[in-house]
């Protein structure tokens, strides 16, 4: 145990300043060796002049008092899946007060990597809390991803095969768009993001697209901004998505400001450099993926797998990836080719950076796979969020009517 007897009070006082040792040298402009001395307890110290303990206990309070504030928005995370848009949220200074996802194994993904969802309520069924929408807390900003399969290509075709109804006449899918609006309308949120798939600009002759403009624009009276986003100049996998974004009062908000990365990533940059055998496909079902490529080049389709190299940028990573990998497999010289494993597809989709193996994956492979397919592209949300946050923190800081923190607010958002 460090005895506080030996630990001076410039010491101390820089430990909370948050400085080391050179930082305050530095600072208070002495040589390292002279602050070593004046954090020694010894006969032979120096003594630091006051304006130098007065600096550091200045720049102390303030990084208190930061730390107290840093909460400048609150938000709800709902459809939240693994937690690809709460994430960017955070790291521009928002607080999650609640979360809903209903799938269990993306639930145990999720507790998993923020622990502080224990803090506050975590649902299942979001449809509940629709009809209950006081349930809720009082948020700043409202996140979902709501769910895409009524409006995707694969499940609007899947739905007509079968005579099902799809988009907004699904009663299990679909309609969750309505309990979206209906905590909306109630909580009337600064701002809101929401993510889809391309086509949901599509569905149903653009209908579907139209009737959710309008039900955000003139029936909730929000600014409504959309624009469809490629992932591939962050990730090296293409991937479209929608996002719409809107603000309860008028804005300046732009998707113009979007920063596009200068290079563009390769599979390369997020591949493990030792891969278990056991990613590595089958003979039977490499020899299965090979005929079925042949028959429908033969019959002038392009179905079939799809393989890739260290140069290349993948196609979309969907849910079914668990089922044969056959979207996404990679080149292995001299051998058959494998699936990704699922820490790359961590990466592919940016929940870690491309060598990183940061974020938690307690589940099984085949969930892992699904979670991931059904995610965001964490820096596609995080370049959103960036260009979001100082028109985040306007609208909060004039919906809260604090003229005082409202500069303070634009500042920080805008330095």
């Amino acid at each position: 145990m460090l005895d506080i007897s030996q630990v001076s009070d410039f010491s101390v006082l820089r430990e909370k300043a948050g400085l080391s040792v050179e930082e305050a040298a530095r600072l208070i402009g002495r040589s390292d060796r002279t602050v070593r001395r004046y954090e020694a307890r010894s006969g032979n110290t120096a003594t630091p002049p006051q304006l130098a303990l007065d600096v550091l206990r200045d720049i102390a309070r303030q990084r208190d008092h930061s730390r107290q504030k840093s909460t400048a928005f609150t938000f709800i995370d709902l459809f939240a899946g693994i937690g690809g848009l709460r994430i960017p949220f955070e790291e521009i200074g928002g607080k999650c007060v609640f979360t809903a996802e209903w799938d269990r194994f993306s639930r145990e993904t999720y507790a998993a990597n923020f622990p502080d969802s224990e803090d506050h309520e975590f649902a299942g069924d979001i449809r509940p809390y629709a009809d209950a929408p006081h349930r809720v807390p009082k948020h700043d900003v409202l996140l979902a991803g709501f769910p895409c399969q009524p409006f995707s290509i694969a499940g609007v075709s899947k739905k007509n095969s079968l005579g099902r109804p799809h988009g907004f006449l699904c009663d299990t899918q679909g309609t969750l768009f309505y309990d979206l609006a209906k905590i909306i309308k109630h909580h009337q949120p600064s701002a809101f993001l929401l993510e889809n798939v391309k086509n949901l600009e599509r569905h149903d002759g653009g209908k579907t697209f139209a009737t959710i403009i309008n039900v955000l624009s003139n029936e909730l009276g929000y600014e409504v901004h959309t624009q469809v986003i490629s992932s591939e100049y962050w990730v090296p996998q293409r991937r479209e998505r929608i996002f719409i974004v809107g603000f309860k009062k008028k804005s300046s908000f732009d998707f113009d400001d979007l920063t596009i990365p200068d290079k563009s990533p390769r599979l390369g940059d997020i591949l493990e450099d030792s891969v278990d055998s056991r990613y590595t496909l089958t003979p039977k079902l490499w020899s299965y993926l090979k005929s079925y490529k042949d028959k429908h080049q033969k019959a002038g389709n392009g179905f079939g797998y799809s393989l890739f190299g260290r140069n290349d940028v993948a196609r979309t990573l969907s849910a079914r990836y668990y089922k044969d990998g056959s979207e996404i497999l990679i080149e292995q010289k001299g051998g058959r080719p494998r699936r990704l494993t699922p820490r790359e597809c961590a990466r592919l989709m940016g929940f870690d950076g491309p060598e990183d193996s940061d974020f938690e994956i307690p589940v099984s492979d085949t969930q892992a796979y699904r979670q991931f397919g059904n995610a965001v592209v964490v820096p596609v949300v995080r370049a959103v969020a960036d260009i979001m946050k100082s028109h985040i923190l306007e609208a909060v800081a004039a919906d809260r009517d604090i003229p005082i923190q409202r500069e303070l607010l634009l500042r920080r958002g805008r330095g």
